[in-house]
């Protein structure tokens, strides 16, 4: 008997463990619980969200996940129609945009009208909301709770007239929301991590080896066929990274991270190491020993060797690409679930272009230019780029926890500073590598 009191009182904790982290608690009830077949009801689902937590609207515009309520077991039902009270509509710091949300106890209203060969007796109604809610510094995963009520079917029943009150809109996901600007964004996107993926050829890791490569395929037969080898090895890698990436992080784990101000505090501390990286504090590389395997294996030849030699080429080129791929997949958390994907797959077509293109037409080698020092200038200034992205994430940061250290007044002096910064260097002003002091 102690044993199964003891499981009882367990159950009962970890179910008012799991109502706390839900941080809304669902009830519904219905106007009239008695009707004729063919009639309408109206329910009333009522939401009690916990004190300093919200939840997002049903047609709140793109960014948080929207509430939706589907309706289970309507085999009775003929048609549903939703209503939502009038949400709060101002910008939410955790998605950079605005957004509609509902916070204490609200009430959605459901007009249900049933099928006119409903079979008379009690039937049950029931509805699963699914909702995400956020706080001031965390966003839980969509949750879904399973409300239900009891409606008696009569035959002889006079139908009760349905009023929705003043103010109530008929719910229409994304009615608030527009499209375009989300696919904006993605092109946006894209085209950084296309432009992230030219840019990394010129840096001294991957413009000396250009030559080199080129060379390698245009004095075998079949070199075109291979040199496309060895330009999808280096896609297939990248992408593969945004794969893994988007498997580890779970089917709503990308948009989770993006809206979590510590995550993204995180991120900034990523641009920093990788903007330093740029700026030759440091050099981050891959070990020795899994290059000199993939460049043992790639000396096979064929196709499979053209292949595993765009793989070494890609990791041995890491310490300057590494920073690049690394940006790219931390802004990738701000968008869907495919942008780790997407962004790795766009940043290794920009990366591999060149090759493709050199194998297309050879002549364009001998108009390449030569490498030098201007290799690291181009290297160094993309790493005040970098830098200047960082403070874009502790500007959103700032913005949640408004500590009001960096004002938007700071944050526009500190972009100024940092371009100037790279103009000062090019001009030799400012000693970094690649570029000579200026003589006095």
């Amino acid at each position: 008997m102690r044993r199964i009191l003891l499981l009882l009182s367990l159950a009962g904790c970890a179910f008012a463990q799991s109502e706390s982290f839900n941080h809304v608690k669902w009830t519904m009830t219905v106007e009239s619980a008695t009707t004729a077949p063919g009639g309408t009801v109206l329910a009333r689902l009522t939401a009690q969200v916990d004190p300093e937590w919200h939840m997002y609207s049903l047609s709140t515009p793109p960014g948080p996940i929207p509430t939706t309520i589907k309706t289970v077991n309507g085999g009775a039902l003929a048609k549903v129609t939703f209503f939502e009270p009038p949400p709060i509509r101002k910008y939410d710091p955790n998605f950079q945009a605005d957004t509609e949300t509902y916070e204490g106890t609200q009430v959605f209203l459901a007009r249900i009208e049933l099928r006119k060969d409903a079979a008379p007796g009690n039937i049950t109604i029931a509805f699963q909301p699914r909702y995400q809610t956020c706080s001031g510094t965390q966003c839980i995963p969509p949750r879904t709770r399973d409300i239900s009520a009891v409606v008696a079917v009569a035959e002889g029943t006079p139908s009760a007239a349905i009023t929705i009150p003043a103010g109530y809109l008929e719910a229409k996901p994304n009615a608030g929301g527009q499209t375009a600007p989300a696919s904006t964004d993605t092109l946006a996107f894209l085209a950084l991590a296309f432009g992230f993926g030219l840019a990394a050829i010129f840096t001294p890791c991957v413009f000396p080896m250009i030559p080199i490569t080129m060379s390698y395929f245009t004095g075998q037969r079949g070199g075109f066929a291979q040199a496309l080898t060895f330009c999808l090895g280096i896609i297939f890698l990248f992408t593969g990274i945004g794969i893994v990436t988007t498997l580890a992080l779970g089917p709503s784990g990308v948009v989770q991270l993006g809206s979590n101000p510590w995550v993204n505090g995180f991120i900034a501390l990523i641009f920093f190491a990788f903007g330093l990286s740029l700026l030759g504090a440091f050099e981050i590389t891959i070990p020795s020993g899994i290059l000199t395997r993939l460049n043992t294996a790639s000396n096979a030849g064929g196709y499979i060797g053209s292949l595993l030699m765009g793989l070494t080429f890609a990791l041995a080129s890491f310490a300057c690409v590494g920073p690049f791929m690394g940006t790219l997949l931390a802004a990738s958390v701000e968008g869907d679930k495919l942008r780790p994907v997407i962004g790795m797959a766009t940043f290794s077509t920009g990366l591999a272009l060149p090759f493709f293109l050199l194998a297309l037409f050879p002549g364009w080698l001998a108009k390449m230019p030569r490498s030098g020092e201007w290799l690291s200038r181009v290297k160094v200034v993309m790493g005040f780029f970098v830098i200047a992205a960082m403070l874009k994430y502790i500007y959103s940061l700032d913005a949640v926890l408004q500590t009001g250290f960096l004002t938007r007044e700071r944050f526009l002096a500190a972009w100024a500073v940092l371009f100037a910064m790279a103009g000062f260097y090019l001009l030799g002003f400012v000693r970094l590598p690649g570029v000579r002091a200026t003589p006095s």
